[in-house]
Parts: C-alpha cells; structure tokens; sequence
C-alpha cells in the first residue's frame, strides 16, 4: 500500500525533493561521466604524441629509440618488428606490460589493463608496416582523481537532497501561507458573519482569484441570507395581520351576543380576511416554484392581442369604480411564443397594479406593439406618482412597496410587480420599466415575437 502524506505541505516539500534529488543526481552523473570522458580523451591525446614521435624516431634511425626515452621522457614503450621485440623501456619489462593479451590490444585503439589491483595503465597500439609500436601510461592518478570526484558528488547528493527538503518545507509553508489565512477567515465565517470575507493579497494569482470567487459566491450567499430574512419578516407580517383580524372579529363575536344580521356580517369579515390569507399562500407558493425551476411552463403560440384584451377587460370594473379611463389598444394580429396562463397573470397583475396607483379620473393605457428588434412588447402605462430612482430597483422585490401605508391601505400584498416578472420570464420574456417621479410609469412586457403565416 503506497503512503501519501495527508498534508499537502508535506506532499509539495516530497515532491520538491524528489524531483530535485533526481535532477542533482542527474546533473553529478553527467559531470563525473564529462569528466572521465575528458581526462581519457587527454592521456590519449598524450599517448598519441608518444607515439608519434617513437614512429618517427623508429623510421629515421631505430638505434636513436634509447634517444626518445631518455631526451622525450617516454618510459613506457616497446616496438616489434615481425614478431620480434625491437626495443623495449626498462620500465615495460619491470611492469610486465608485455604480458597484456595480445587479444586486448587492438588494432589502432587504446585500452585500460590492470596487472594487479593496485595497478591501472592505458595501453595505446599502433601497428605498421611490418612493425607494432606500443605506449602505456600510468591510468592510476586519472582513477584516483575520478574516484575523489566521485566521493565529492556522492556526499553532495545528500546534502543536496537536505537543503531541497528544508527550502522545499520552507517554499511550501511561504506558498501554502495564504491557504492557511483564507482557513482561519472562513472558520470565523458564520450564517451571522455573512459580511465577512476571505483576505486577497494579491487578485491576479491563483489564490488570488480563488479568494475572489469564494467571496462572491459569499457576497451572493449573504444577498440570499438577507433576502431570506427580509422575506420571512415581511411574509410574517403579512401574515399576522389578517390573523389578528380574524381572531379580533372572532373574539368579538364570542363575547358580544348579536343578531343573525351580525353574524353573518362577522363571518363575512372573516372569509375576507381568509381570502386575503389564501390569495398571499398562493402568490407565495407561485413565487417559490417560479424561483426553484419547479413552475409548469408551456410552450405555445399565443395571439398577444386577444390575450391582453381578455385580461384587462377583466379589471374594467376596478378602474370604472375609481373614475378611471382604461384604454385597450390591440393590434388584429401579433402572435408570440409564450405561456398564455403565466403571462396572463403578469398582465393582470401590471394592470391591477397601474389602477391602484393612478388617481381618480386618471387615464391607464394598454397595448400591444411589434418592436423593430423583431419582438412584441406589451405596455402598461398609467397617471400615477411614477417612481423614483430609489426605488425602481427594487420594485420587483417581493414586500416591497414605494408607499407602505397607501399599499396596504389599497389591500396591497406587495407581490405584484415581482409576480409579474417573474410569470414574464417564465414565460420565456423579460419585463422594462420607464418611470418619471411626478409622471406615471410604463410597464413593458417583451416577448419574441412569431412572424405571421402568410409573411
């Protein structure tokens, strides 16, 4: 079973090591091979001089040979002549070279032959014409002197592999430090802490950008915490009013005694307030499966005209009660691929919302368009206060009303505008806003639009 340190610190400082270890042994091995290589090469270079000049010697005179050893410092040599020994160094008698093997003497070629085992010479033969002229040298100091490299080499393989371990520890630890800061910060992180965030010391390096992302992803978990909290508040508040109406007209009724008349004026005030818990319920649990992806949407081609029409014939009474003017201009024919039952009440809930905003007398606008860019857009516009900057953002957020009181007093959920975006874009659309403060708003739905059959 192989083991593997759990630590990644120590996995980086093994790894540093390894591949520096093999990397030194590696580059001690090419030097201590370079080096024999060249000191080889040198004393046969030197062997080669020798050899010339016995050769030369030889030809012009071989009596003059006892001249080449004693004026050249040539000590170890001997030159045959068919067979038989011409001249021969005292040195080469006392050393027994001649009893190097014939067999290990090749031809033009330079050999090592060790006479005992504390003996090493290199052996260079060079035949002629009719004759053989051979060259030894000492080969002992070039092995001491490989052996000594070798020793050096040898011992600085492992001290090498102990400073690769140590700076290997070190450089991982240096390395390894904004790991340990991002760990220490995130273990502080809790569902309380969401502001927190991970420490970027330097936002182009891979830690670098790694923090980044973990702090975004923190920042959207924070946006959701608090989107969260602000949605159980307000829900909770929403909640709470229709109950406390329906226990405060229940506990009324018990302790008064009344007339069938009030009873039945009590338990009507009671199914409003049950439809207003049930209307709120449903808008909620609309609103969770549109965000969850849960939400049943089909996919069709739908007449928009004729679709807008129906939904905002149906609120006519409403604007009718306020005084109000509702204007519905449709054209003949403009198909769009769409949802028909989610936009439908994206289009309810934009015209319900412009007839609670524009005041009595006012005039709200309804249409539907072909864009240039190829899309249909349908439009709701009012007379209302219109919208200001502040606000515009944040008016698809669910709860979240321009005017509180006024909202509520309207019998306002304010789940409207965000019901409506979200049924829109479910519905394969998106939904724009243009708003003046002091001059009504203008709600538009876009959807792409389906070219007509016979175009």
């Amino acid at each position: 079973m192989m083991l593997r340190p759990r630590s990644i610190r120590a996995r980086l400082t093994l790894w540093h090591a390894g591949i520096l270890a093999a990397i030194v042994t590696a580059f001690s091995s090419a030097i201590f091979f370079f080096v024999r290589a060249r000191l080889i090469d040198e004393l046969d270079a030197r062997l080669d001089r020798e050899i010339a000049i016995i050769e030369r010697t030889y030809r012009d005179d071989p009596g003059e040979l006892r001249e080449a050893e004693s004026r050249a410092g040539i000590k170890l040599f001997e030159v045959v002549e068919d067979g038989a020994l011409v001249y021969q160094t005292a040195d080469w008698g006392q050393l027994q070279l001649d009893a190097a093997p014939a067999a290990a003497r090749p031809r033009s070629a330079a050999m090592s032959w060790s006479p005992s085992e504390h003996q090493a010479y290199r052996i260079h033969t060079v035949p002629g014409p009719g004759h053989r002229i051979s060259v030894a040298a000492d080969e002992s100091p070039l092995r001491d002197a490989l052996r000594t490299l070798a020793l050096v080499l040898a011992l600085g393989i492992p001290s090498a592999i102990g400073l690769a371990i140590a700076g290997g520890a070190f450089l991982a630890g240096r390395v390894l430090a904004p790991i340990a800061a991002m760990g220490e910060r995130a273990r502080k992180i809790t569902a309380d802490r969401l502001s927190e965030r991970l420490p970027v010391d330097d936002p182009h390096d891979e830690f670098g950008r790694l923090a980044t992302i973990f702090n975004e992803t923190l920042a959207r978990l924070q946006d959701s915490f608090e989107r969260l909290r602000r949605f159980t508040a307000d829900a909770s508040h929403e909640l709470r009013t229709p109950l406390t109406a329906l226990r405060s007209v229940g506990e009324v009724a018990l302790h008064d005694s009344l007339d069938r008349a009030a009873y039945r004026d009590v338990i009507g005030s009671m199914l409003e307030e049950v439809q207003r818990l049930t209307t709120l319920v449903e808008s909620l649990l609309l609103l969770t499966r549109a965000e969850s992806g849960r939400l049943q949407v089909s996919n069709t081609v739908a007449d928009l005209g004729s679709l807008t029409a129906r939904a905002a014939e149906q609120l006519r009474v409403l604007a009718e009660e306020k005084q109000q003017l509702l204007v519905i201009e449709v054209p003949a024919s403009l198909n769009a691929r769409c949802d028909p039952a989610l936009l439908r009440q994206a289009i309810l809930n934009l015209v319900d919302n412009a007839i609670k905003y524009t005041p009595p007398g006012g005039e709200i606008h309804v249409g539907v368009r072909r864009l240039a860019s190829a899309e249909a857009a349908i439009e709701v516009k009012d007379d209302g206060p219109g919208i200001a900057p502040l606000h515009r953002d944040r008016i698809f957020e669910r709860f979240y009303r321009v005017d509180s009181a006024r909202s509520r007093a309207g019998g306002g959920l304010g789940l409207g505008l965000a019901l409506a975006r979200l049924t829109v874009e479910a519905a394969g659309g998106r939904i724009e806003v243009e708003s003046e403060e002091g001059h009504g708003s203008l709600f538009r739905i876009l959807l792409p639009a389906v070219p007509d059959a016979g175009s």
